[in-house]
């Protein structure tokens, strides 16, 4: 039998390796900034287009590259961080592979100029799938500048996959986060299209936080700090106050890099039992610092999944650190029993003394005395003429008409002002027997058997085609509020309101302005109440960063999902006899009243043939 085992080609096995280490533009972005932190940097500027598919370029001040190092970096397994496999085990850089660029260079047009500080010129090197294209000698500054152009050029396959522009440009601006937020020492730039996203200055690990997520995230800070032997933590926690429906702001590091734990998230969210609801996310950004032969960050080729060597001990310590630091600024409820706060002397009279109460008595007081005697005497009493008190008698000598009042009506206090539906549904004589059984389904009669329609997913497939339309006719209603609403978000909230900001507007939204941080809020759709305008917002921009981000939607469908997910009837409310009907009569009008926006059922249908087989 012949032999059927070969060695893989090189430009082929680095089209492999393109596919753990490349995922995507995001991907390009982290190993690039990983590299110019690594090379010492002190300033780094990303520069990205049209979602890093046109071009993604990296520009630090580092040490740079020699002419043989600079070609040497473009080989696979090619790294200066370890020499031994011992170094694996005590690994203090970002990378240490040697795949990136290898990777990278297969499946894009790269071009790097490097220059270090003992050479007067640097080196251009042009690469094309794997395949060195030029090598020239030019003038550069220290550092290096690599571009990274035509991600996926010579795999088409792999470039239809990528998403739009907005959501590779997201995921970008998340790598960015994470290596920016661990780096405060270090100058960063982010430009896309040409316009300047972020300016970060040197600083404290607290105003970086600031500088990314907003001025206002300062103040929403807990600093958490706890030193054992095992590990050493640090950072900031959100105050319970500011929890989110959604994930965004949870951030662990592990000696200076990003990494994913479900694990120690249970341990956070543990430690804010009773302070937050259950479907809410606190905010975090730790910093755990821990032996590196006690971590293994070579499990993963993003490096992002690691595995500690104790992490039952890790988990006990990150819970109780972030409780104490809860109590410790107040932010945890605190009950005194010994204490009484009715005693407390109130501050602004903590420095007086007692005063005695004085009573001024006039002596010239008169009441019997008449205003037209004068007031000589000092009295200031006025009496009244009792001249036609018979006017007040007037009228009612005569005879009452009882039928006058006949036309009053008095408001039932038991009346219900109104229902989360269209009243077009509600005429009383068509009105059908239905029943709500446990606050979850609606039952009703038909034909064949019996109906039972699942009130939620009922509710959200009538809402996604009503909003469908709007978004798609522009014929939304806006209820207009009578002050307007200032709402709060990050720079990337903003950038998804924005975005979704024309099919919010169809759909009854109204915006007064989408300043740096602050949103006013002049009108909402009828359904949406406005004491829940900010929850519905939020919901909102989190809900449509997921689902647009893991879907082929197009931005209506996704947004219309969005909406009917989060302004449905829940499970567990009450519904009138009214809404009951119209919900029926609402569901069968849809196009498709089978299945609710996420793919499941909204109604089935009991056979009386079904119920009869219970009683034989």
């Amino acid at each position: 039998m012949a032999d059927i085992i070969k060695l893989l080609p090189d430009h082929v096995a680095n089209q492999i390796a393109a596919g753990e280490v490349v995922q995507r533009p995001a991907s390009v972005v982290k190993e690039l900034l990983e590299n110019a932190i690594d090379a010492g940097s002190t300033s780094i500027k990303l520069i990205v287009k049209d979602g890093g598919k046109a071009l993604i370029q990296v520009v630090d001040d580092g040490i740079g590259m020699s002419e043989t190092d600079a070609r040497l970096s473009f080989e696979r397994h090619a790294t200066s961080k370890i020499s031994s496999a011992q170094d694996l085990f005590n690994l203090q850089t970002k990378g240490f592979r040697g795949e990136a660029l290898a990777s990278i260079a297969a499946i894009a047009h790269v071009d790097i100029q490097t220059r270090t500080e003992s050479k007067e010129v640097g080196t251009q090197l042009k690469i094309e799938g794997s395949k060195i294209v030029s090598q020239d000698v030019v003038a550069a500054p220290v550092g290096t500048s690599i571009s990274v152009k035509n991600l996926f050029f010579n795999i088409p396959a792999r470039r239809n996959f990528l998403k739009s522009n907005q959501v590779e440009l997201r995921h970008i601006t998340d790598e960015f986060h994470r290596v920016a937020l661990v780096h405060p020492n270090i100058e960063f730039h982010f430009y896309n299209n040409g316009s300047e996203i972020f300016n970060l200055p040197k600083g404290k690990h607290r105003q970086r936080i600031a500088h990314i997520f907003g001025s206002k995230m300062e103040s929403r800070l807990v600093p958490v700090n706890e030193e054992t032997e095992v590990v050493r933590i640090s950072g900031f926690i959100c105050k319970p106050e500011f929890a989110k429906k959604s994930r965004g702001e949870q951030f662990f590091f592990a000696n200076n890099r990003f990494i994913k734990s479900p694990y120690l998230h249970h341990a956070v969210v543990a430690a804010f039992e009773g302070l937050i609801k259950q479907d809410m996310y606190p905010g975090y950004f730790l910093y755990l610092e821990v032996d590196p032969s006690s971590i293994d960050i070579n499990i993963h080729p993003t490096k992002t999944e690691v595995k500690f060597d104790d992490e039952n001990t890790l988990y006990a310590i990150l819970r109780s650190t972030i409780k104490h630091s809860l109590g410790q600024f107040n932010v945890a409820p605190v009950l005194d029993f010994d204490h009484d706060p009715n005693l407390d002397t109130p501050y602004a009279y903590k420095e007086k003394g007692a005063t005695l109460p004085k009573v001024t008595v006039d002596p010239t007081f008169n009441p019997f005395q008449d205003s037209s005697m004068g007031r000589s005497s000092g009295g200031g009493f006025q009496k009244k003429s009792s001249k036609g008190w018979e006017g007040l008698y007037e009228g009612l000598e005569k005879d009452v008409d009882i039928e006058e009042f006949s036309s009053v009506a008095i408001e039932s206090e038991g009346e219900i002002q109104g229902t989360i539906y269209e009243e077009d549904h509600l005429a009383e004589e068509h009105l059908a027997a239905t029943f709500q059984l446990r606050r979850k389904y609606v039952v009703s009669t038909v034909k064949s058997g019996m109906l039972v329609i699942h009130q939620k997913r009922a509710h959200e497939r009538i809402l996604f085609e009503k909003f469908l339309g709007e978004i798609t006719v522009k014929e939304g209603v806006s209820q207009q509020l009578l002050f307007p609403l200032e709402l709060t978000f990050t720079k990337q909230e903003l950038v998804i309101l924005k975005e979704i900001k024309d099919s919010l507007t169809n759909i009854g939204f109204a915006f007064e302005s989408l300043e740096e941080e602050t949103v006013k809020v002049t009108g909402v759709p009828m359904v949406v109440p406005e004491s829940g305008i900010g929850t519905v917002l939020d919901r909102l921009i989190a809900d449509y960063k997921e689902g647009f981000m893991e879907g082929s939607l197009s931005q209506a469908e996704v947004l219309a999902k969005v909406l009917s997910k989060n302004l449905a009837v829940r499970t567990g409310e009450f519904l009138d006899q009214e809404s009951q009907q119209a919900l029926v009569n609402n569901l069968f009008a849809c196009k498709e009243p089978t299945l609710s926006p996420f793919q499941k059922l909204t109604y089935t249908i009991i056979s009386e043939g079904d119920i009869d087989k219970k009683f034989s």
